[in-house]
């Protein structure tokens, strides 16, 4: 008897230990619970603590409260301009509706399958209706603005808020990338052509007028050179006449002398003139024009 009343106390207490187990949850700061009972929602928990459930009826169902990221793959869109574009993008969402969520996408698998259909229309939408240049400049914040409210207004329905929408990488196509570079390596081309027969034409010009300043230049030089020479022999012209003047025998005797230098050079110099000649005149005395002048 004794053995049998141990036995169904032991036995109360391991069932009052489960079925406290089974009644009591805990709901950690960074979630939130859906109590449910037979998959029917009961009460949304958003705040953290020790909370009390019906044992073997109702199960906790838990959702994390916190900001989740949800990586888009990239994905082929075409901009206004019917220009194709590679984007990689990603956004930040968390969940606001609990009893929603449950009902609408059950689990993030669900909210992450639901996520990326949004996405895939929001940026088809977006970029569809603005040109290529905008999105790889400054107003690319704009369009992931636009691209965050398409995809929260839709989201909000799964009781799913998007908090941030972000473009990592917007890429042209591998196909298109090769056109437009073969095409701005073409357009460079032609700009360097018209930039070096530019150089080569304003080249040209400086060496033209360097040359007309190097011909003008030489001219005036030649001229006032022309002038100087002049002006240098009239005047040494004007001296040998002012000194033959004032001593003609003299003049006459350096004369001679210049005319002997000139005329004698060499060793082997030989002259045939009459012994009378008046090259010789000042070799028999210094007087000999004076002689010669008699005679």
């Amino acid at each position: 008897m004794k053995k049998n009343a141990l036995l169904i106390v032991v036995g109360g207490i391991l069932f009052a230990i489960i079925v406290a187990l089974n009644a009591f949850f805990t709901v950690q700061q960074t979630q939130q619970a859906l109590v449910l009972q037979f998959g029917d929602p009961r009460r949304v928990i958003t705040e953290s603590g020790l909370k009390f459930k019906t044992p073997f009826i109702q199960n906790v169902v838990y959702y994390d409260k916190r900001l989740l990221d949800f990586p888009h793959s990239a994905e082929e869109v075409i901009a206004a301009d019917q220009k194709r574009l590679v984007i990689d993008s990603y956004a930040r969402w968390e969940i606001i509706d609990p009893l929603l969520f449950y009902e609408t996408v059950a689990n993030e698998l669900g909210a992450r399958a639901r996520l990326n259909s949004l996405m895939s229309a929001g940026l088809r939408r977006v970029i569809g209706s603005v040109p290529l240049a905008e999105v790889l400049t400054e107003k690319r914040a704009d369009i992931r603005k636009k691209i965050r409210y398409e995809v929260d207004s839709e989201a909000k329905s799964f009781g799913i808020r998007v908090t941030d929408v972000r473009i990592r990488r917007a890429d042209l196509p591998a196909e298109n990338s090769q056109a437009i570079y073969a095409r701005m390596k073409s357009e460079r081309e032609r700009e360097a052509k018209e930039f070096r027969a530019e150089g080569a034409e304003i080249a040209q010009r400086i060496r033209s007028r360097a040359e007309r300043d190097r011909v003008v230049i030489l001219a005036e030089s030649k001229k006032q050179a022309q002038i100087l020479r002049g002006e240098g022999d009239a005047k040494s012209i004007q001296l040998y006449a002012d000194a033959f003047t004032k001593a003609p025998d003299f003049y006459a005797f350096y004369r001679s002398l210049q005319a002997y230098r000139k005329a004698l050079q060499g060793d082997n110099t030989t002259l045939v003139l009459s012994p009378d000649s008046a090259f010789f005149r000042f070799f028999k005395e210094l007087e000999g024009s004076k002689q010669s002048k008699k005679r």
